[in-house]
């Protein structure tokens, strides 16, 4: 019905030529009202025909009206488009799903502007005046809406949740706090949130701190690949410019080949066919002298045979047979035997395997992740590690929440000493959690004792396999007056300054693993570049000292 009122109202003050609510509004005489500009553009159309009528009701008008604004009935178009744009701001106010609904709006429901902390409501702008207005509600907190407001209420005791229970970290109410709470810490939530705060604040700054260094690896890399990309582009450019010249090469010495070739031709076949000429003359000089002898062999005077043979016969004694010399024939297999070493070559420099590795191996790890300098930077990877008490040793003690390790007797260790996981006849100990991602921890030591990494998967009965460093699945840096590195129990030495802590940083996906000696600096002692293939395992290795201690340090 309100709408249809509504749409009845904007129909009065509405223009019937352009159908919006009226601008500038004139009357004409015949009483009907338009928007002065509509009414004009109207009028001079018909201006050309020497008419003026009312487009409503068709009345002729002679001469033109002047028009003039009805100031009343532009006011009370005003008003109509003010009742419009508050009706529309209205419509905006409603609460619509996923808003949070003012509590005391009947109906159709506002939207919500606070929520008040005392009263456990939310307000809308018009409901919200009194708690700005009214003194009553000045120590009332007022906060942004939430859809949970109701979850800080006890559901228990139907109060609300103004402290905070730590032994069970959870938010309770006060009544919570003398009943079931009594005997636990418990702080007022007010408290609990500012330490909490100061928690957030430095979680914060690790946050950051690691997006700096992420910007800072991204930078890396982008030189990286920048670097990549001309030395592609120099290479490619070189290659193609040293093609070209060898291209140019091979086609000059095709060239000069096959004319050496044609010229060996041209001076062999020269001297054949000289040879030849020779020859056919000598052949035809001894048919001549055949002949010359046939007749004289049928010459019966005797004197005259006698006188004409002894010229004949010097004749043929004096002849030479000229022959092939063979040896220069093979000028042609010389030369087809240079070109074929030639191209074997060539084939033999590029199909190579110089450059199948290239192409195939793994990117450097200083291209996939930029290493970690300062102490700052490794301890963002920070991990918190616990000890396994199944795989310990039977000759180590196990204590400061199983993230310490100490050379003694430990009756605790014989109740389970036929655990699978355990090195029974080694002084090692494994983590309890595999180890993914990137890591870093530290180890403080008393005395001689090894740092390692190890698959789960790793020899446990054999007491020689089972030792870190002696077999492929386990890493192990052993630290005392010198250090050495034991994989697969190949043996390293390893330089580096003395320190009773040791830092472990591990990059699992790009197969890296570094011991650092830690102290003012961080100096690193070794590094692996491999590929792991299952989640690694923090170890810790004991010397048989009595008393020896070694154990991983909170980090901050």
């Amino acid at each position: 019905m309100a709408q249809s009122k509504n749409q009845a109202d904007d129909r009065k003050f509405s223009c019937s030529i352009c159908l919006d609510l009226l601008r500038d509004p004139v009357t004409i005489p015949c009483g009907h009202n338009y928007c002065m500009s509509c009414i004009e553009t109207h009028w001079n159309g018909q201006d050309q025909r020497g008419i003026q009528n009312c487009p409503q009701c068709r009345k002729s008008f002679n001469p033109r009206p002047d028009l003039v604004k009805n100031t009343l009935l532009a006011e009370l178009v005003e008003d109509r488009k003010r009742a419009l744009l508050q009706h529309a701001a209205a419509d905006q106010c409603h609460a619509e799903p996923g808003d949070v609904a003012c509590d005391f709006c009947t109906g159709r429901k506002r939207k919500a502007l606070k929520s008040c902390l005392v009263c456990m409501v939310s307000y809308c702008e018009q409901h919200l005046q009194p708690h700005y207005e009214s003194p009553a509600f000045k120590k009332h907190k007022l906060v942004e809406t939430s859809v949970k407001l109701q979850d800080a209420i006890c559901s228990r005791h139907d109060e609300v949740m103004k402290m905070f229970c730590r032994s069970d970290q959870r938010s309770i109410c006060y009544l919570c706090a003398m009943d079931e709470h009594k005997d636990h810490d418990t702080v007022s939530a007010a408290a609990e949130r500012t330490e909490k705060q100061r928690e957030l604040g430095q979680r914060r700054q690790k946050v950051q701190q690691r997006i700096q260094h992420r910007e800072k690896n991204v930078k890396a890399l982008q030189q990286e690949l920048e670097a990549i990309y001309r030395c592609a582009d120099t290479a490619v450019e070189h290659s193609e410019k040293t093609f070209a010249e060898l291209i140019r090469l091979i086609q000059k010495t095709s060239s000069d080949v096959k004319q050496q070739v044609k010229l060996q031709q041209q001076t062999l076949v020269q001297q054949t066919k000289d040879l030849q000429k020779k020859l056919d003359q000598e052949i035809a000089e001894l048919k001549r002298k055949d002949a010359e002898l046939e007749l004289l062999s049928r010459t019966e005077d005797h004197t005259q045979f006698l006188q004409s043979y002894t010229s004949l016969a010097i004749l043929i004694a004096s002849t030479d047979t000229p022959r092939l010399k063979a040896s220069n024939l093979p000028y042609c297999e010389d030369a087809m035997a240079a070109v074929t070493a030639a191209r074997d070559q060539i084939e033999a420099v590029f199909h190579d395997d110089w450059m199948r590795p290239s192409l195939t191996k793994d990117l450097d790890v200083s291209l996939l992740q930029a290493q970690p300098e300062t102490r700052a930077e490794f301890l963002e990877y920070s991990s918190q590690i616990t000890l396994d008490p199944n795989t310990a040793g039977r000759s180590l003690a196990l204590s400061d929440r199983n993230r310490k390790i100490t050379f003694g007797y430990d009756p605790h260790q014989f109740l389970n000493s036929n655990h699978p996981d355990k090195f029974g006849h080694s002084t090692q100990v494994l983590s309890k959690d595999g180890l993914t991602g990137l890591c870093y921890w530290e180890v403080e030591m008393s005395s001689y004792a090894s740092v390692a990494v190890a698959y789960k998967s790793i020899p446990r009965s054999d007491v020689i396999s089972c030792e870190f460093g002696c077999n492929k699945k386990s890493w192990a840096l052993a630290c005392g007056s010198s250090y050495t590195f034991k994989h697969d129990n190949n043996v390293i030495s390893v330089s580096g300054p003395q320190s009773s802590r040791i830092g472990v940083y591990l990059d699992h996906s790009a197969g890296v693993l570094s011991f650092y000696s830690v102290s003012e600096t961080m100096t690193l002692l070794h590094r692996v570049q491999t590929k792991f293939t299952e989640p690694l395992y923090a170890g810790l290795v004991l010397e048989s000292h009595s008393g020896s201690t070694a154990e991983f340090c909170e980090l901050e």
